[in-house]
């Protein structure tokens, strides 16, 4: 099974946030995606012991989302 987490960014934090139905408790923030995934690598596997009693590994995707805008010069 791999877990589908869900990545966006939030311009008023000016962070990452993700979240994932698949982890019960999952809701994190960084500065960068790769920090994110970090992190993910950390939480993932303690909050599936803590709340499911589920030792790893487990692989996980992120889909992210950012909106940005583009102008002529």
């Amino acid at each position: 099974m791999t877990i589908e987490v869900t990545a966006f960014w939030d311009d008023e934090a000016d962070v990452w946030v993700a979240e994932s139905d698949d982890v019960p408790g999952l809701i994190t923030e960084a500065p960068t995606m790769e920090r994110l995934i970090e992190r993910l690598q950390v939480l993932i596997p303690e909050l599936m012991k803590l709340n499911c009693g589920k030792t790893g590994p487990f692989p996980f995707h992120i889909v992210s989302e950012r909106n940005a805008i583009a102008q002529a010069a």
